[in-house]
């Protein structure tokens, strides 16, 4: 059952190049009542966001293909739509190492359930 209101229901873009990942937070996030869109880079992302303007929270990898990366996704998306909640997470690096935009937060990989849905409830 889910734990959010489906009027009030936030909806969560998904920024994830590993597709087993992907699909594990798209499913949790589901379950817990969100509404879930999905990109496999920052470049998806992008053209999400210019199309969606009811996009509460962007959860990005940092290391990805494509012409930005999910750091820079996140300066970008801090820029342009700064009402937009962000979640970055790595396995590579820290929170420490990486720079984050003012409201971002860290979750490093690999993330419990419960840690993702911390950070997201958190907001």
């Amino acid at each position: 059952m889910s734990d959010v209101n489906p009027s009030s229901r936030s909806v969560v873009l998904v920024v994830e190049d590993e597709p087993i990942v992907r699909l594990c937070a798209v499913i949790m996030l589901e379950d817990a009542g969100y509404e879930v869109l999905e990109a496999a880079n920052a470049d998806v992302a992008l053209e999400i966001l210019e199309s969606r303007s009811d996009i509460n929270i962007v959860f990005t990898d940092v290391n990805m293909p494509g012409s930005i990366d999910g750091l820079r996704l996140a300066y970008a998306v801090r820029e342009r739509w700064p009402p937009i909640e962000l979640i970055v997470t790595s396995g590579r690096y820290t929170g420490q190492e990486c720079k984050l935009p003012s409201r971002g937060r860290f979750l490093v990989k690999p993330y419990s359930d419960h840690s993702l849905m911390l950070a997201i409830e958190g907001f």
